[in-house]
């Protein structure tokens, strides 16, 4: 049996930092000639089929505008390898400076939308607005996937997970219990 450990009141505004949802991404767009890249957190699975994502884009965010006009994004899954790169992305307005320029990056047609894959991401998934009913609201789009570019290898890669503070852990080890896996469980 796993160990029991004593628990302790915890600040509820911090519990972002125990239920983040997913890796950090990197999301692109593109409004008219100009090209942008956010460092993104706050996203979820909302559907398998159609693919939905809902993301939180913060209304004073330079994306915001810019995703809410167009109507589409990439949703970036950056490694390991780019921890500095999150960081700076994260840190920079797209409004003062070209984010792929500035940080070495590789802007990649996508097939389905304007918006540019990141080349050095492992994965790029193309998306469309889904649903934009809580935007006004909470900041939260809800994005359907059009079309999904991933790497062949690692089959795992190794990403980046956000606690707060500037602080991120990293995607663990494989746990393999397909064994026990029953369709429909999770």
């Amino acid at each position: 049996m796993a160990r029991q450990h004593k628990k302790t009141d915890f600040p509820v505004h911090q519990v972002r930092r125990y239920l983040e949802p997913g890796p950090i991404v990197l999301v692109s767009s593109r409004r008219r000639d100009k090209t942008n890249i956010m460092t993104l957190g706050w996203h979820t699975m909302l559907e398998f089929s159609p693919s939905l994502v809902g993301c939180m884009i913060s209304g004073g965010n330079h994306s915001h505008r810019m995703i809410h006009d167009s109507g589409e994004c990439v949703i970036n899954l950056p490694t390991t390898a780019l921890t500095d790169t999150v960081v700076g992305i994260g840190n920079t307005s797209g409004a003062e400076v070209d984010k792929f320029r500035e940080f070495g990056l590789t802007a990649e047609p996508a097939q389905e939308v304007q918006a540019p894959l990141i080349r050095e991401c492992h994965a790029s998934f193309e998306c469309r607005l889904h649903d934009d009913a809580l935007v006004d609201r909470y900041n939260f789009f809800i994005f359907e996937v059009v079309k999904a570019h991933v790497a062949s290898v690692p089959k795992h890669p190794k990403t980046l997970h956000y606690t707060g503070d500037g602080v991120f852990i990293t995607a663990g080890g494989v746990v393999d219990r397909k064994s026990l896996f029953r369709p429909g469980m999770l």
